[in-house]
């Protein structure tokens, strides 16, 4: 084992020991603080939040990113089952969105451009010809202001950040949060919300980059993963979507009733990279996925108040990042579930829309509930 990889180990064992000697003491006693670097010439900070059924989180005010989860298998045995980074410096080189909240507006627009009555906006073409995730600085990129607090469903984070009037071409000044909660259920918990003074699209998403083997034990081909879902929005190379929903029955990716990721992943051009359509009405809390690893028993499943899952099967990681402990991220280390609108909304006035207007507020829920299968 290297130097860099005993450390890590040692530094996590500490900051889970911590977390357990104090769960008896008064409630700030399950969050810790320290100094995580320097950004815009202000200080960003590294949380601890230590939850129910052996759960311990680390998240930084920089990009509001995970950078650690830390789950229980079924022998108690802790992994960390995020993708990430041990310094910040790291997360300022740059990395394909581990752990962020992505916006102002997630995924994909077509074109770089999206119109709001009758007004055409221009954004960054950061995606080939489109635009992606907020742009070349979006949220996931500036340090948020943070609040953190012992409840009575856990210890939480509430990350803040105004996004000014023409930030990335978007319009409207944006006032938006983030509240993660590491609950004693055993569940983490993301509560997103935002509002404009004028008419803007907004979609939030969070990017965690999931390994429930542990960030470092290879691929997540063998992992299994059911979604409640139908149908989904068939795209293009570019991934827009045509802007028509299909069945997944018949398709690699008819995923209702559970499958080992690698079983059809060869048929889909590089690997998954879609949105499917949750069932039931969006703004209620339902279930929308399920993903069991097998060998160590660890399952989660994630509800949403959102319409959309989009799965990502990590099919660009081709092995040139070193994570955590030196951890080499090749192809399909992690996946991604991100619940949020559409791909594209903005141009299919009948799907859910990501536009807001002054007066109304955006609000997305994502829960992630984590066990074991004995």
């Amino acid at each position: 084992m290297s130097r860099e990889a005993r450390a890590l180990l040692l530094a996590a064992a500490a900051a889970m020991a911590a977390c357990a000697s104090r769960e008896s003491q008064a409630p700030s006693g399950r969050i810790q603080r320290r100094p995580f670097g320097q950004v815009e010439g202000r200080t960003a900070h590294l949380y601890t939040l230590c939850g129910g059924r052996g759960l311990v989180a680390k998240i930084t005010d920089y990009g509001a990113i995970v950078t650690e989860l830390w789950v229980p298998d079924r022998e108690g045995k802790k992994a960390d089952v995020v993708l990430g980074f041990d310094t910040l410096e790291a997360y300022l080189a740059g990395h394909p969105y581990f752990g962020c909240i992505v916006g102002r507006c997630a995924n994909r627009i077509a074109g770089a451009q999206f119109p709001i009555d009758g007004k055409t906006y221009r954004l960054a073409a950061n995606d080939g010809p489109n635009h992606l995730h907020g742009g070349v600085r979006g949220f996931d990129k500036h340090l948020w202001d943070s609040a953190a607090k012992d409840g009575p469903e856990g210890p939480s984070l509430t990350l803040t950040r105004t996004s000014p009037d023409g930030e990335e071409g978007y319009p409207g000044t944006v006032r938006a949060s983030v509240t993660y909660t590491l609950t004693d259920a055993g569940e983490l918990k993301i509560e997103m919300t935002a509002v404009t003074d004028r008419p803007t699209i907004v979609n939030l998403a969070h990017h965690g980059y999931w390994n429930l083997a542990g960030h470092a034990s290879g691929d997540i081909l063998g992992h299994v993963l059911q979604v409640n879902a139908e149908l989904f929005t068939p795209a293009d190379a570019t991934l827009i979507p045509f802007g028509t929903l299909a069945p997944v029955e018949g398709t690699p990716f008819d995923f209702r009733r559970g499958m080992r990721i690698g079983e059809d992943i060869d048929v889909a051009p590089g690997g998954y990279d879609l949105n499917f359509c949750i069932n039931g009405p969006m703004g209620e809390l339902r279930w929308a996925a399920r993903l069991t690893e097998p060998k160590s028993g660890r399952w989660m499943e994630i509800l949403t108040t959102e319409p959309g899952l989009q799965f990502y099967s990590g099919n660009f990681l081709d092995g040139t990042i070193r994570g955590k402990g030196g951890a080499v991220y090749a192809k399909h280390q992690g996946l991604c579930l991100e619940t949020q609108r559409y791909p594209d909304s903005i141009h299919h006035p009948d799907w859910p829309t990501v536009i807001l207007r002054p007066g109304e507020t955006y609000r997305h829920l994502m829960i992630h509930r984590f066990d074991v299968k004995r």
